[in-house]
């Protein structure tokens, strides 16, 4: 029996062998193979068991004898039945697979590849098991053969199955598996430049696709978070942004262009899915990724050249912001700052583009949480400002001794739009902050501006000269107003602290009457917090203050302390600011504005006696004219005052103020035009060669408004005393210098000359001049006039006026000993003739001392 059975199966295996060939093409056909194995089994007798195991004749009965009939349905429910009751035969069911598809993948034979795949996706969505974990295995080994082939169709089926893998949600972390290959070649795919247009689309969206699925599938999984490391994201993001780029580059007005042959569907159009996909990779960053992920989209930019023009950067990070968590906007700030700081020598435009792209970013990100970086983000705003100034002048200076006039003047416009940009930047990120961190910004930026008489500052202008530094001064006290634009502060002394106040009245006494505009403009932001500014806009003689509808609120007694404590020092920067000879109808209308909108926030009964006491020192000051002020700048003043008292009398509702103020206007309107502001601040207003100051009808009497003000709430006995303000050695040295750097001094202290100045200088003593000097009865009632009006002005004045005349007093009395004590700690002077003194520091040319001459008491 033995023997009779080896026979049977020796034939049987010899008439296996000779059927499994085809004449065709010599291939296995294992559907004959399977009939053949049922024959050997028949013809063993039951000696021998199945000489293939179940699952490879399952899986082969589901390949049917033509591709084109499809999966045998029947025989895919039979092996899906037995994988799912026989999970550990997972492994070798994929594993089998997988050699198939290989052999069919080197044969050509894509029907069949066709077949395994939609198996494989069959037996991954039922079976979801802990063994699954190998079979994936053999999944991604055959995803990974499609995508290496060359034929489109195959990495297009390739991709669809792994994104169909990546929205399995598994139960448990894989330890081992990795995505390199994967993001490598869906990122090839989305470079693809296939001469077919339908065919490349095609490509690049099943590219965008696998991107999108990797990310879904290692983004939330701890394990796989080596994904946002920068090997990986350098090809993922770039993918994207090509993609994305590309789709706009044929339509060069920002529109975004449909690629030919595909419809307006976001699944077909690469352009729209891989926007999508960005900001769903995004969306998904986490706290500690955000730096990884921002940097290539820099690079990309970079690389591409697309700075200048800067559209696409521009949605790039509109995308960005709000794609990412609140709490993440700051690195990103912070990226573009570091960016920036790298292409500091980069060309205008290019800056300029990164500029704007970092104000989209702070626009969006002002209102949310922007972390440490708000002084940094202005810190280095200004740096990059200076830098810019430097290199306008830079470029100014060699235009000036180069012959090409035309390119350098295309170089400093490019500047000036690197400048604008950053002002624009600085103040729209100021003006969306809270208003806590807004008053910190004011500081900082107030700190950064060159003020003559601050011990140091940030900004170095020496080497920038008069131009530079006035051109800094300008640009930051603009973004200032930007910065201060709807500023509102419960507490002016919170406002206008003493260290923002000090350099901003400093500055409102400059020569330059644009810098002067900017300071008031400052004032009216912070002070003005009912918004009536637009009301009072233009100066004028308003006939009814009422119908204007100003709102107002009760004074506070914080804003009473304010008052008291710098009313002075604001009265007396108005003051002087009136008399400069280079204000114009704007620095009248806005010093107007200012007294108005200091009436109506900050005026209680003894402010408004401040202010009418400071309005007819005003009007005294140009008719005494002890300072030989221009006609027009008098007139203009006068007007001022005028268009100030209607406005006041008005809105303290004192009746007879009103009608001596009324009285005045209509007598000037009849015989002085000149003196109203409706006429004077019109070009070609004939002005008068003198004003007489015996017209007292035309002008404003003390007397007659103290008056009007008699009676309970008023303390009109103040007005007696002429408001004088105290001017200091800063005020002086401001007024007369706009720039720090530029102090200029040369002394002559040649030895030879000293005796013939001293004797010029000496007095020659005559008994005309003894006599004079003994004969003191002059004197005597001098001093004694001198003690009355002192005595009186302490009686009457206000306290903070004599605080403030005491403080001018020690102030020059510390500026008188600082020089003496540098000249007694001086070298001794050169022979050469001449000691320049120049920003502050003293320059002795070098003298051999055996042609040094020596007085003769130091000689022996």
């Amino acid at each position: 029996m033995p023997s009779f059975c080896v026979t049977v199966r020796r034939g049987i295996l010899r008439r296996y062998r000779q059927v499994p060939r085809t004449e065709a093409d010599g291939t296995f056909n294992y559907n004959r193979a399977s009939n053949r194995q049922g024959l050997l089994s028949a013809g063993v007798c039951g000696c021998c068991g199945p000489l293939r195991p179940r699952y490879k004749r399952l899986v082969d009965n589901i390949f049917p004898e033509d591709p084109k009939d499809g999966l045998s349905k029947s025989d895919m429910e039979k092996l899906t039945f037995y994988a799912v009751s026989a999970p550990e035969k997972l492994d070798r069911i994929g594993a089998y697979l997988a050699e198939r598809l290989s052999r069919d993948v080197v044969r050509h034979r894509y029907g069949y590849v066709v077949i395994a795949m939609e198996a494989l996706d069959q037996l991954l969505m039922a079976c979801h098991s802990q063994s699954i974990k190998p079979f994936v295995e053999s999944f991604l080994h055959m995803v990974a053969k499609l995508l290496e082939s060359r034929e489109p169709d195959l990495q297009v089926l390739g991709t669809n199955s792994f994104v169909k893998f990546a929205n399995i949600e598994e139960d448990t972390p894989s330890y081992h598996r990795r995505y390199d290959f994967f993001v490598s070649q869906f990122s090839a795919m989305c470079h693809s430049m296939h001469e077919d247009t339908d065919t490349r689309n095609r490509i690049r969206v099943a590219g965008i696709k696998g991107l999108q699925g990797v990310v879904r599938k290692t983004v939330n999984d701890e394990l796989q978070a080596i994904i946002w490391e920068p090997q990986h994201m350098d090809k993922l993001i770039p993918s994207m942004l090509f993609n994305m780029q590309d789709g706009e580059e044929p339509d060069r007005t920002g529109h975004p262009s449909t690629p030919s042959g595909t419809g307006q569907d976001g699944e077909e159009n690469p352009a729209v899915l891989a926007e999508n996909c960005f900001r769903e990779l995004l969306g998904r960053a986490a706290y500690g990724n955000m730096n990884n992920a921002v940097r290539p989209v820099l690079v990309h930019l970079d690389n591409h050249h697309l700075w200048d023009p800067n559209d696409f950067a521009v949605s790039c990070f509109r995308i960005i912001m709000y794609s990412i968590q609140a709490q993440h906007s700051h690195h990103v700030i912070q990226q573009v700052l570091n960016h920036l700081d790298t292409n500091n020598k980069s060309t205008p435009r290019v800056r300029a583009g990164i500029v704007q792209v970092l104000l989209e970013t702070v626009a969006i990100a002002a209102k949310g949480s922007v972390g440490p970086t708000v002084l940094e983000v202005f810190n280095t705003l200004l740096k990059h400002l200076r830098m810019s100034v430097d290199f306008e002048l830079g470029e100014s200076s060699r235009r000036n001794s180069a012959c090409s006039v035309s390119s350098g003047r295309g170089k400093e416009s490019e500047e000036r739009i690197v400048q604008n940009a950053i002002i624009q930047t600085i103040g729209f990120f100021g003006g969306n902050l809270p208003d806590y961190q807004r008053a910190e910004v004011m500081m900082f930026i107030m700190g950064k501006v060159p003020v003559y008489g601050t011990p140091c500052h940030t900004l170095d202008t020496v080497k920038i000269g008069h131009r530079g530094t006035k051109r800094i001064q300008t640009m930051l006290l603009s973004s200032l107003i930007m910065v201060t634009s709807g500023f509102k502060s419960k507490s002016m002394s919170t406002a206008l602290p003493p260290s923002f106040l000090d350099p901003l009245f400093s500055i409102s006494l400059m020569e330059d009457s644009e810098l002067r505009q900017l300071v008031l403009e400052i004032l009216h932001n912070i002070i003005d917090r009912h918004d009536n500014r637009a009301k009072l806009r233009g100066i004028r003689i308003i006939p009814n203050v009422a119908a204007l509808k100003i709102k107002r609120e009760k004074i506070s007694k914080q804003d009473i302390a304010f008052m008291k404590k710098h009313g002075q020092q604001l009265y007396r920067h108005i003051y002087l600011g009136c008399k400069e000879e280079d204000n114009n109808h704007k620095n009248f209308e806005l010093l107007f504005t200012t007294l108005a909108i200091v009436t109506i926030e900050l005026a209680n009964e003894e402010v408004v006696i401040d202010l009418i006491r400071l309005s007819i020192a005003l009007q005294e000051m140009c008719l005494i004219n002890e300072e030989n002020m221009p006609m027009f700048i008098r007139c203009g003043i006068m007007a001022s005052v005028a268009a100030y008292l209607n406005f006041l009398s008005q809105m303290i509702a004192n009746p007879p103020f009103c009608q001596h103020v009324s009285k005045v206007i209509e007598m000037r309107s009849v015989e002085a035009l000149f003196l109203l502001p409706e006429h004077i601040f019109k070009d070609k207003c004939p002005l008068p060669e003198s004003l007489d100051k015996e017209d007292k009808h035309l002008y404003f009497q003390t007397a007659d408004i103290a008056e009007c003000l008699a009676g309970p709430g008023y303390n009109a006995e103040r007005l007696s005393v002429p408001y004088i303000p105290q001017v200091t050695d800063e005020d002086r040295l401001t007024r007369r210098k706009s720039f720090v750097d530029t102090i200029s001094l040369q002394v002559d202290i040649m030895p030879n000359s000293l005796p013939d100045k001293q004797s010029q200088l000496a007095e020659e003593i005559t008994f005309a001049t003894l006599k004079k000097a003994i004969d003191t009865t002059g004197l005597e009632e001098q001093e004694r006039e001198k003690r009355r009006q002192l005595m009186e002005k302490f009686q009457k004045a206000p306290f903070e006026e004599i605080a403030a005349h005491c403080e001018s007093k020690a102030n020059m009395l510390h500026d008188r000993l600082a020089q003496i004590f540098e000249l007694t700690i001086r070298p001794p002077p050169s022979p050469s003739g001449v000691v320049s003194i120049s920003a502050g520091h003293t320059q002795h040319p070098s003298v051999p001392v055996y042609e040094m001459k020596f007085p003769d008491l130091c000689v022996y």
